[in-house]
């Protein structure tokens, strides 16, 4: 296990999951799933996402940034769920909330690259992530391109803590087994990723 890297298996309940579940249900109506793209290419992600939170993440022709309202719709993130806020406040060790909830959509041959969480200003703030629906293979290598990887399931209910040395290695979703879970009507991943974006 790579250090800082505390993995939680099953911390949410089934009743918790539904309930996240139904609250995404609502902020998706307010800020609807899009498409980003890569700044360069203009390549779209196979990912859909949106925001929760007083800033979202977005990726598009100017850039990875973090910004206060819905590229499409211009207006402000849903707030960050109740519960999402106390798993926070219990398991990541930061004294301060965090201003953004990623909402990642897998479906069908979804993935996600190698990458690192660098658009933050504090990285002592651990990154949060909490995993919903289908098992997906995560990989996670060092603070470089390139070198040793491993990987890990995450099921659905499974909180994965970022920090310390951890908070800044490479990581991403090889594949999703689709059909390893019932938690979403029509199959699929969400994947919430907690962040806090600037100094207290």
């Amino acid at each position: 296990m790579t250090p800082g890297l505390r993995y939680l298996p099953g911390h949410l309940a089934l009743p918790e999951q539904r309930q996240l579940v139904e609250d995404l249900r609502l902020a998706v109506a307010a800020a609807p799933l899009f498409t980003p793209v890569m700044p360069r290419t203009g390549r779209p992600f196979s990912v859909r996402m949106t925001n929760l939170g007083s800033l979202g993440w977005v990726s598009d022709r100017a850039g990875y940034r973090y910004q206060p309202l819905h590229p499409d719709t211009g207006q402000p993130w849903p707030a960050i769920p109740g519960v999402l806020l106390a798993l926070w406040r219990t398991v990541s060790g930061y004294s301060h909330d965090p201003e953004a909830c990623l909402v990642n959509f897998y479906s069908g041959g979804a993935r996600m690259g190698l990458h690192r969480d660098e658009d933050e200003d504090d990285f002592t703030a651990p990154v949060l992530s909490v995993s919903l629906g289908d098992t997906a293979i995560f990989r996670i290598g060092g603070p470089e391109r390139g070198g040793k990887t491993g990987t890990l399931k995450l099921n659905s209910g499974d909180v994965l803590v970022m920090g310390g040395p951890s908070r800044l290695c490479y990581h991403g979703i090889d594949r999703v087994l689709t059909g390893t879970s019932t938690l979403l009507k029509d199959g699929g991943r969400i994947n919430l990723t907690l962040r806090r974006v600037t100094k207290p």
